[in-house]
């Protein structure tokens, strides 16, 4: 398959080529017009797919449900938005409902699936501190424990690959230092931890922080917490939900400004409302929330955010047309990214020969006109 655009986003810029595709992987670029197109998208924009590393469900379906057909149904689905890799995310629950999600995303790998490729699950929780736990349940969250992950990975077959936990009640680091060790990217969030508590956390392995300004201690210039180090050390990865609500435009603004083009990390933190029609009854962590008219979820009856109802595609859109983030700045932190987060970026991120076929065709107001997972249509 050969595929071009006067527009194909290549080495942080536009450029007219085509983009050859051949079992999976990309074969090889080639000058604009140089060979027959099977696809000929004009002066629509071709850059990499999408890579969604904090995404707990959509159509209906919650990873902690457990439930291979609705996974399987989210994975072929979700590429109508440009998300070509995805990690399925839990949330806190009790040991038997995490073992269960868990051992499903594994079974789902196993036995195959179409669309969006699981590049591993994202363990959110219940390693969380009891008052940034924002919607997590209080009645599962836990204590740090080696020896509880390792169960749990033992049932995912080795495929959780990224841990959101409190490094401040992780005790001596423990499981910070096991999960770094073990080829897990380990992610604070959900904390109070202090300023010297987060520096503690990356010097014993954690190199991600979760959806940065949310489920965290407000930055204070006394006392500037997980925010304050997100923003101070720029060469660790940040997740940031760029919905626009979640965190204030300016908010969005000045964290990729400090942080810069490479270690921001975009990501939708959405729900199973998620490409729902509006009003239904949903539940996150066996609780009761509503979807609000702004596409934020609560607990239903307070104003606790439990996460959102983002697409990709218009995240993407936000950060450019309304937080005034550099194309490639807001490209990168949906693509190269969390690519690079994920230990991935041989295969994913980028278009380029030997990259993997995923590619996305977008027309100038960021909707999505095509989606390649691995070479193949997806719309």
């Amino acid at each position: 398959m050969v595929i071009q655009s006067e527009r194909v986003w290549i080495a942080g810029q536009f450029m007219p080529a085509q983009v050859e595709v051949k079992d999976g992987r990309i074969e090889r670029i080639y000058n604009y017009g140089e060979k027959a197109a099977d696809a000929d998208y004009g002066c629509k924009r071709i850059v990499p797919g999408f890579i969604d590393i904090h995404t707990h469900g959509a159509y209906g379906f919650d990873t902690n449900d457990g439930e291979p057909e609705g996974l399987r149904d989210w994975m072929k689905r979700i590429p109508e938005e440009g998300v070509t890799s995805i990690l399925p995310t839990t949330v806190t629950q009790m040991p038997d409902v995490l073992t269960a999600a868990v051992a499903n995303v594994a079974r789902v790998i196993e036995e195959g699936y179409e669309g969006a490729e699981i590049l591993g699950i994202h363990f959110e929780g219940p390693y969380l501190d009891m008052e940034y736990k924002g919607a997590q349940p209080p009645e599962a969250i836990a204590v740090p424990s080696v020896e509880q992950f390792a169960g749990y990975q033992e049932a995912a077959k080795g495929w959780i690959k990224y841990i959101t936990l409190a490094p401040e009640h992780d005790p001596d680091m423990e499981l910070t230092r096991y999960c770094s060790q073990h080829g897990v990217v380990v992610s604070m969030g959900h904390s109070s931890a202090t300023y010297e508590q987060a520096l503690m956390g990356i010097a014993n392995g954690a190199t991600s922080m979760t959806h940065v300004y949310n489920g965290m201690t407000p930055y204070h210039h006394r006392k500037p917490g997980l925010v304050g180090t997100a923003l101070r050390v720029r060469d660790i990865y940040g997740e940031i939900i760029c919905d626009g609500c979640h965190s204030h435009l300016a908010a969005l603004n000045n964290y990729f400004t400090a942080k810069g083009r490479d270690y921001a990390v975009m990501v939708s933190d959405s729900l199973r409302a998620k490409h729902c029609p509006p009003g239904g009854n949903y539940q996150l962590g066996g609780h009761d929330i509503e979807i609000g008219d702004d596409g934020l979820a609560r607990l239903k009856g307070t104003d606790t955010i439990a996460g959102s109802t983002l697409f990709m595609n218009r995240g993407l859109r936000i950060l450019v047309e309304k937080a005034l983030i550099p194309f490639d700045a807001a490209l990168n932190s949906c693509t190269i990214n969390p690519a690079r987060c994920l230990g991935v970026a041989d295969r994913k991120g980028r278009i380029a020969a030997g990259c993997d076929g995923d590619l996305v065709v977008l027309e100038d107001n960021y909707d999505v006109v095509q989606t390649y997972c691995r070479g193949r249509a997806m719309l």
